[in-house]
Parts: structure tokens; C-alpha cells; sequence
């Protein structure tokens, strides 16, 4: 078997785990949103029946040398890494989606060898790149925080990034042609590629905060649903989600920044001009425009939060339009990079 031949059996290896991973991942969601819908009623009785008091506010409390008791509703520092109350199917769910991004990574390595080359001169090796590259970002960022419960999306996201790749966008390995032959590739799309596998787990966060802040703001004016069923079943509060997201974007702007400024120095080698608005161009900077209207509405006290994530949001649909409508539905130098 060649070098193209076992990136290609490679993928299709990584497909099938990324897809038992999205499984597993859905099963572990249905599990704690079941057990935070009923299980919240079960604990909004509990303490009159542990107190023996028909209104448990009133039930005296006894303030030691120390203070009073610790509320336990107040969330710790230290949960936020602290990963021993995840549960079975959570972390079988996270272990295969690190077996997965590492065949991903050898597929893409494979390709590389087997093309002689960067393995990112067409569609297919750019979709196979960048959702190794999404992967990557997540594996890494699950480290940092409690974000295991983005994994089914993100899985979802690298599933139809691949499925498009194999069955849509496929590219028998070739010899680049000439404009693309040229250390600029490396530099520029490497970039770019990088910018966007980390932009793209920080839109889930931000998408995720938009509907944790709903829910949690519902819970807040729900009786019966205390504090520790907020934000249940993944480990997610809005709080950590608009911190990952911010810090995803904080750390991806200025390589996204650089991505468009070697793109116009080979632009410059390639074409003698820095800067012509072609509609890659263009959406490149529409991107940085909305990431860093992003970074300055989080530096307003009055544009953080809700209006903030939507920023990031509108920031990733370009990113997402420069890659795919650009590529596929629009004519201009960049049409080389096509299917």
C-alpha cells in the first residue's frame, strides 16, 4: 500500500471513531439532561425533609469559631480543571476523540510524505487539515477547562468537514501548480489553518454560551431549580464559556492577523501587487474586522456577554463563507484553490 493510499484509509479510520466519539458524546448529553430536568426536583425537596422543617430558610444555623458554612451553590476555582466528576461515558467519549485527532494527524502526515509537499495545495487537503486542526484546538482547550461538553458538536463540526472532504471535495495527490509553489503556501495557509481550527471551537463556545445564559437566566426565574443544576451534565456555566471563547480569539487573532499579512507578501511575489480586494481577499478582512470588533466590544463593560458572542459568531460565518462560498462560488485568483 502507498503512502496516498494509507492517508486515504486513515481517514476514513478517523471518520468512523470521530463518529462512535459523537455517539458516545450524544448518549452522555441525553444522560445528564435527564438528570438535571428530574433530578432538580428531587433536590428542591430534600432539604425541608432533611431539616424536618416545613421552611428550611428558617431552620437556625450554627456559625462555628471559623464563620459560617461554605455555600455549597458557590462554584470553586479549582472545578473548573477538576475532572473527577465527569462522568464514564463523558470521558470514554473524550479518549476516543483524542484516538481519532491522532489518526487524523497521521493521515495528514501521510498525504504530506506521499505528496512530497505541504499537504494543503486543494479543497480536500485544506478540509482534511483543518479538522485535524479543530480537533487539535479541542483536545488542547479540554486540558485548560471544563469544555468536554462541546465535544458533540465539535465532533458533529469535524464529521461533516471530513464526510464533505471524502465524498464532495476528494483530490487524487499532485504536483502543485506553479503559483502555489512556493514557501508563501506553507507560511500563509499554516496560518490560516491554525487561526481557524482555534476560531472555530471558540464560535461553539460562544454558541454555547448564548443558549447557557438562556437557560441558566430561565432557571433563575424557575422555581425549585437551585443553583447546581445550572449549567449541569457538561460541566458548562456561561461564565467559563465566555472566558474560553474570549481566550480562544485573544490567542487566534494575531495569527489570523498574520495569515492575511503573509498572504499579501505572496501576493506581492506572485501577482506584483500587495493588496487587490479579490473576494478572498476581501473576506479575509471582513474576518479580522468582525474579531476585532469582537476584542474591542469585550473591552467595553456596556458590548460583553450576549453582544460579544454574537460578534465572534458573525466572525466565524466569514471565516466560514471565505473558505467554502469564496473557494466554490466565486471567481478570482483564489479559484485555483478550488474543487
Amino acid at each position: 500500500m502507498n503512502l496516498a493510499a494509507l492517508s486515504d484509509n486513515l481517514v476514513a479510520l478517523a471518520i468512523g471513531i470521530y463518529a462512535v466519539a459523537f455517539t458516545v458524546y450524544a448518549a452522555d448529553l441525553a444522560k445528564a439532561r435527564t438528570g438535571a430536568r428530574f433530578g432538580a426536583r428531587t433536590r428542591s425537596t430534600t432539604p425541608a425533609a432533611v431539616t424536618g422543617s416545613a421552611n428550611p430558610v428558617d431552620s437556625p444555623v450554627t456559625v462555628g469559631p471559623d464563620g459560617p458554612p461554605e455555600d455549597v451553590t458557590t462554584p470553586d476555582v479549582n472545578s473548573l480543571l477538576d475532572r473527577s466528576d465527569l462522568s464514564r461515558t463523558a470521558l470514554i467519549a473524550g479518549r476516543l476523540f483524542t484516538i481519532a485527532c491522532s489518526v487524523n494527524i497521521a493521515a495528514v502526515v501521510a498525504r504530506g510524505v506521499a505528496a512530497g509537499r505541504a499537504p494543503w495545495g486543494n479543497m480536500y487537503e485544506f478540509s482534511m487539515v483543518g479538522a485535524a486542526a479543530i480537533a487539535t484546538a479541542f483536545v488542547i482547550g479540554s486540558r485548560r477547562h471544563r469544555i468536554e461538553g462541546l465535544g458533540i458538536g465539535v465532533a458533529g463540526l469535524v464529521l461533516v468537514c471530513l464526510g464533505l472532504a471524502v465524498t464532495v471535495l476528494y483530490t487524487p495527490v499532485d504536483a502543485l501548480i506553479p503559483v502555489l509553489n512556493s514557501y508563501w503556501m506553507v507560511i500563509h495557509v499554516a496560518a490560516a489553518i491554525v487561526a481557524g481550527g482555534v476560531f472555530t471551537i471558540a464560535a461553539l463556545a460562544s454558541g454555547a454560551f448564548l443558549i447557557q445564559r438562556r437557560r441558566e437566566r430561565a432557571n433563575d426565574s424557575t422555581p425549585g431549580i437551585d443553583a447546581t443544576s445550572r449549567g449541569a451534565g457538561a460541566g458548562l456555566r456561561s461564565e467559563t464559556l465566555e472566558r474560553v471563547s474570549y481566550g480562544l480569539i485573544v490567542f487566534a487573532f494575531p495569527i489570523w492577523t498574520f495569515a492575511v499579512i503573509a498572504g499579501a507578501v505572496w501576493a506581492e511575489a506572485a501577482w506584483g501587487r500587495y493588496w487587490g480586494w479579490d473576494p478572498k481577499e476581501t473576506w479575509a478582512f471582513i474576518t479580522w474586522v468582525f474579531y476585532a470588533a469582537y476584542l474591542h466590544a469585550q473591552s467595553t463593560a456596556g458590548w460583553r456577554g450576549t453582544r460579544a458572542a454574537w460578534f465572534s459568531l458573525l466572525g466565524y460565518a466569514a471565516f466560514l463563507f471565505n473558505f467554502v462560498g469564496v473557494n466554490m462560488w466565486i471567481s478570482g485568483l483564489h479559484s485555483y484553490a478550488g474543487v
